[in-house]
């Protein structure tokens, strides 16, 4: 039985640990997510700041493709995305200039993508916040907490 839709949706390949930790570790019922960062199916990273180089929709956007990124991340983890239970608690960091206001407009973008393919599974707590950098000058990273089926 299929639990969630990917209808219309890509996800990409997933991309490997850059440092040394792993991607998503299982303990106790709960999937951790490491970090994920906006990469396209096609290979295409999203870098910029929010509010100098990038708008709110371009962030939307970015934050979309770190959802799938992760979403790649947990199906290659749990072996299918019908393991997933439920999403707990998603964070998202995102690179903004000082003055950028709308950081939980654009994590918004991935939000909005667990609960199109999950439903009410995907709703989940969360904090977006700003920092002045992120490594390779990314767009935003995303880490999440989910509850796991055996």
């Amino acid at each position: 039985m299929t639990t969630f839709d990917l209808s219309g949706l890509e996800l990409p390949p997933v991309f490997p640990p850059a440092g040394t930790y792993l991607s998503a570790v299982v303990h106790d019922g709960l999937l951790h997510t490491a970090g994920h960062i906006p990469l396209g199916a096609d290979g295409t990273l999203v870098t910029g700041r929010l509010g100098e180089t990038l708008t709110v929709d371009e962030g939307i956007h970015a934050a979309r493709l770190a959802a799938l990124s992760l979403l790649a991340t947990v199906q290659a983890e749990l072996g299918s995305l019908d393991r997933v239970d439920r999403f707990l608690r998603v964070y998202g960091v995102v690179n903004a200039a000082p003055e950028f206001t709308d950081h939980t407009a654009v994590i918004d973008g991935a939000s909005n993508t667990f609960t199109q393919v999950f439903g009410d599974r995907g709703q989940h707590a969360r904090l977006a916040v700003g920092v002045s950098s992120l490594p390779a000058n990314l767009a935003l990273e995303l880490e999440a907490t989910i509850a796991v089926r055996a």
